[in-house]
């Protein structure tokens, strides 16, 4: 795939933006650039945007898309990692992350993301680490399972795991072959593929994305300057969950034990959350790109 080839359909582009709030003087990093969508309308509203992201493939496509930008400054990094991608630059005035796979990422077979298409068992978004074929060869039986478990919600994780330590799959539609002969047939769910969840969760532990969202949602205090905003748009209840969890927390959420008549922590904390309900796709967006169906965008201002 050509560096030019990678072309996203930028979910939830209107209002994480509108929430956002670009501006002439304001930075913003984004963290997961993917096709330059959401940069290049924070671009339009004036802002200055950093745009990360450890693919590099990305990195050079969303570069040909807005690099003509004197705004604009693209590096190549884990959202994880702003404190050091960006430490030139913070606090900034907003950080938004667009998680999960993009477009591109999964429908290039190369890539090894899609159970549809035949390709190396890969999976990485970004050029290092070791792929999902050599994670599945170096983890025991029982972690492999509970990986399927956690980060698939998989419920024949067991049997999975133990099909996939005795195949030891190296390629995409081997990998889909061994869940189908793990899995009852009666049981193969009727809305998704019987490979998603185990797909989902090897894509997930390969490229330590829950473990790269809790780093980012603590490092929210240093990223952001006072009235500085981040948002994050997730595409599962396992990340939805963490988002929801952390921003309560930072805004000070009462910690006292249920059942007391009044809150005697006086719990404060230094932001505010401005989504009550996870901001979802309207129907006109879900219907031009089915896969905006699952995103919930979510966010939260620093105030003191």
């Amino acid at each position: 795939m050509g560096d030019l080839d990678f072309q996203h359909q930028t979910v939830l582009l209107r209002e994480a933006v509108e929430l956002l709030r670009p501006g002439a003087g304001k930075v913003i990093i984004d963290g997961t650039l993917g096709g330059g969508g959401h940069t290049e309308a924070l671009l339009a509203g004036g802002a200055s945007v950093v745009g990360v992201d450890r693919d590099p493939v990305a990195l050079a496509a969303a570069t040909a898309r807005v690099g003509g930008n004197p705004r604009f400054q693209p590096r190549q990094g884990n959202f994880a990692d702003l404190s050091r991608v960006a430490a030139d630059l913070l606090p900034v005035d907003g950080v938004l992350v667009d998680l999960g796979v993009s477009s591109p990422q999964l429908d290039v077979a190369e890539r090894g993301f899609s159970f549809n298409k035949d390709g190396p068992l890969d999976m990485r978004m970004g050029p290092d680490g070791p792929t999902a074929a050599e994670l599945i060869a170096t983890t025991d039986e029982a972690e492999l399972a509970r990986i399927l478990k956690e980060y698939g919600e998989e419920p024949f994780a067991r049997p999975i795991a133990r099909e996939l330590k005795r195949a030891l799959p190296t390629r995409t539609l081997e990998a889909a072959e061994v869940v189908k002969r793990a899995v009852p047939r009666k049981a193969w769910p009727t809305r998704i593929h019987v490979a998603t969840r185990t797909f989902q969760a090897l894509r997930m532990a390969v490229n330590a994305e829950l473990e790269s969202l809790d780093t980012l949602l603590a490092a929210l205090p240093a990223l952001l300057k006072v009235g500085g905003r981040a948002a994050v748009i997730s595409f599962h209840s396992l990340e939805d969950r963490r988002v929801k969890d952390a921003f309560r927390a930072l805004a000070g959420q009462c910690t006292c034990p249920p059942g007391l008549p009044v809150c005697v922590c006086k719990s404060v904390g230094d932001f505010q959350v401005l989504t009550k309900k996870a901001v979802a796709a309207s129907e006109e967006e879900v219907e031009a790109n089915p896969r905006s169906r699952s995103a919930h965008l979510r966010v939260v201002e620093k105030v003191r």
